[in-house]
């Protein structure tokens, strides 16, 4: 019972941090038309692969530069960092988005419309695993939302293993390359000698 006690305590705190932050920000009304249009654009297009896509972009073009500034280490430091910064962006973006994508491309064929198979085969039964009752009533107004929605869901289960059957191996090797092209091949071509 003191377990539940303190879930409940820090779901508490949390909605109140969050209720604060909310309190505190300028309250806007838009209304533009051009504007809500571009919203609307953007919730009906971007799902959470290229979510996943653009905080990848976004992470390339911030965190490296960051890296390569810290002047608590040394220069070679630095570049290592760099390298195993890069690669653990790249292939957590990769594998994040190709997973994400997957999943609910998958949950797209596995939940089709009753008018769109034929409900009494196995194979029309399997294309309509994921369908709900509401979907084939009619009532659902927007299937695509909660196919993105039940495939981002499922992705994050999927990614519990892709992060250590795709992601760190894939990162351990993008790793190795960098620095053994960028690293330690400068450190050569400067007259340097690395050590294996």
């Amino acid at each position: 019972m003191s377990r539940i006690s303190g879930i409940n305590l820090i779901g508490q705190m949390s909605s109140s941090v969050t209720d604060s932050v909310v309190s505190v920000m300028p309250k806007t009304t838009i209304s533009g038309k051009n504007t809500l249009k571009a919203i609307d654009w953007i919730g009906d297009k971007f799902s959470s692969p290229e979510n996943r896509l653009i905080l990848g972009v976004t992470a390339l073009m911030t965190q490296p530069f960051i890296d390569a500034r810290n002047k608590k280490v040394d220069e070679e430091t630095r570049k290592v960092s760099v390298a195993r910064t890069v690669a653990k962006i790249i292939a957590g973006t990769l594998t994040g988005y190709f997973v994400r994508a997957g999943c609910i491309k998958m949950i797209d064929a596995m939940t089709q419309l009753p008018s769109k198979v034929d409900p009494k085969t196995f194979g029309g039964r399997m294309r309509m695993l994921f369908t709900p009752e509401d979907a084939k009533t009619g009532v659902l107004q927007d299937l695509k939302m909660y196919k993105n929605a039940l495939g981002t869901t499922i992705s994050l289960f999927v990614m519990l293993f892709t992060n250590f059957l795709i992601d760190a191996p894939l990162t351990k090797y993008l790793t190795n390359l960098f620095t053994d092209k960028y690293v330690h091949k400068q450190k050569t071509d400067k007259g340097g000698t690395v050590n294996e």
